[in-house]
Parts: C-alpha cells; structure tokens; sequence
C-alpha cells in the first residue's frame, strides 16, 4: 500500500532501523535478510532525499533529518498497533496475553505479589514480563515497548494518563544493635550519620533525595546502591542510616535485626502510581489490569508510623 508514493511498509522496516541505528540489527528483528533491509534502507533514503543513516567510525548515527520523523514514525506506529491489536473485548478467564510492566525492585516487592495473587485468581493464564525502569522508561511506554509504567508521581510524565496505586512515606531503617537502635532519631543526628543510599540507574536524585534536599538537608553518603529493597539489608552491623520506604521497611523488619524509627523531617508522603499510552486508554486488557493495580494497592497493610 502506498500513500503520498511511499510503500507504507517501509515505515516499520524505517522505525528498526531508527531505533536500533544498525541494518543487521533491523534485519534480525523483522526476520528480514540484511540485503533486504539494505534495500529498505536505499528506497527510504531516496523517498526522503536524505542518507537517514551515516557511518561514523564503527557505528552509524542518525541524520538530523532522520532525528526530526523519527518520533512521528513512531507515533503513528503505536496508534496503529493500538488499533488493530486491541480487543474488542477482554476475558481474563480466557486470555493468555503478555502485559509488560517497567517496575523498580520497591514496586516488585511491595505490590506485584499481590497484583499477580490477584491476576493468579481471575485469569490464571495471563503472563507478565516485569521490565526494570531504565534510564529513559517514557521512551519504552512512547514506542509500545511497555503497557503499564509503575512509579511515584515526581518522575512520571504529563504527556501520558495516570492513576494513583497507594501512597508510603519514608522512615528510617538502622541496625537494632547500633547507636541508633534503641531511640528515635534526631535531626542534628540523621545529618552527622553515615548514609546509605539507592542512586536510580541515570544518576538522577531519587524521590527521598530531592524531598531532603528542598528541605536543605545534607547527608553524609557511605555506600550507594542500585536497590531499594537492598538498603536495609546493607545497615545491619553498622551505626549508619537508610531512608527507606515504610512498605519496605516493614517487609524487611520481619527477617532483618533492624529498627525502624520515623523520619526526624516532615516530608511529603510518595504517592506512586501508574502511567500508559494515551492511545491505549480505551484497551480493555489495560482497563483490567489497571484495575487489579488498584485493588492490589487496597490490600497493602498500613505503614509503620
């Protein structure tokens, strides 16, 4: 099919091969040979009148002019993909769909046991692929990679719908045989302690950092991490502090010889939530899971404090 003399198939074989910025790499993923992406390639350059693709040293980047159509291109793709893969209707019993969720390890140990104790219940064969939040997530929900994105409201993005899930607030996890372990903190004594921290994967201030930092409080970082969940694992044995979630530190108190004490700063409660494509508000799949994201939220004892 064409439109305006462009073969609309070339458009998918144009997103690959934006995305990935390699010809073999697009040939793999359309199960294409490299030749026939390589023609691909030349009938879309001479359509756009532009290389699209140049080789710089070993790799090959984008033109401006392939930077400029290639959130468009992929736009229309996912508007596409959302149209003629959406159901006209959705049977949990019955379906064996594949949802895709960008998650932080807070998320996969709080809420996901009871989102899939839920899901287990109404529709036993539906599948989960649990993606972790990357340094760009919006980019995975923007180009279809990724249904559902699961995270506090101060990184998600305006461009896309939202709901809330459940709120927690941060507390204070130290080791129950250390200085900190018998009595509550103090402000002066949460900024003269040792910290340990989780640094999210592109270096950005995580919610807590930012909370602190609005409030002009400084701490003294001694170790950073990758996980939230590994924080109060990494004070036992030591006089430093971990600012945690309160979900996570309940979970952890059960198995870990850890106190938990409030935060000596009045922070804001974190309100996390959910976030998917504008153009799959109306998929009755997603209006499903969304659905059981929330009620699994419900079901969250309350927090410690």
């Amino acid at each position: 099919m064409r439109f305006k003399q462009l073969d609309l198939n070339l458009l998918v074989a144009l997103d690959h091969l934006l995305a990935l910025q390699s010809v073999s790499a697009a040939a793999d993923r359309m199960n294409m040979s490299q030749s026939a992406m390589s023609n691909a390639l030349s009938r879309l350059r001479h359509y756009f009148d532009d290389p699209l693709l140049v080789q710089v040293g070993r790799r090959m980047e984008l033109t401006p002019r392939a930077e400029a159509v290639m959130p468009a291109i992929r736009d229309i793709l996912t508007r596409v993909e959302a149209t003629i893969q959406t159901a006209p209707e959705f049977d949990p019993a019955r379906s064996t769909r594949e949802f895709r969720m960008l998650i932080s390890d807070y998320t996969m140990s709080v809420l996901m046991p009871h989102v899939l104790s839920l899901a287990a219940h109404h529709a036993p064969n539906v599948r989960f692929q649990l993606l972790p939040q990357t340094l760009h997530p919006h980019t995975l929900l923007d180009q279809g990679e990724a249904d559902l994105f699961l995270a506090p409201s101060t990184v998600r993005t305006p461009d896309h719908p939202q709901d809330e899930v459940f709120e927690d607030r941060y507390v204070c996890a130290v080791w129950k045989d250390g200085k900190f372990g018998r009595s509550a903190i103090t402000p002066e004594e949460f900024t003269q302690a040792a910290h340990v921290v989780m640094v999210p994967p592109n270096s950005a201030a995580s919610a807590e950092a930012s909370m602190l930092g609005a409030l002009g409080v400084d701490r003294q970082i001694a170790v950073e991490s990758f996980s939230f969940t590994a924080l109060p694992h990494l004070v036992v044995g030591t006089d430093m502090i971990a600012t945690v979630h309160g979900h996570i530190a309940r979970l952890a108190a059960a198995s870990l010889p850890i106190t938990v004490h409030p935060l000596p700063f009045d922070v804001p409660t974190l309100k996390q939530g959910m976030q998917w494509h504008t153009y799959r508000s109306t998929d009755p799949g997603l209006m499903w899971l969304r659905g059981i994201i929330v009620e699994a939220g419900r079901l969250l004892p309350p927090l410690p404090f």
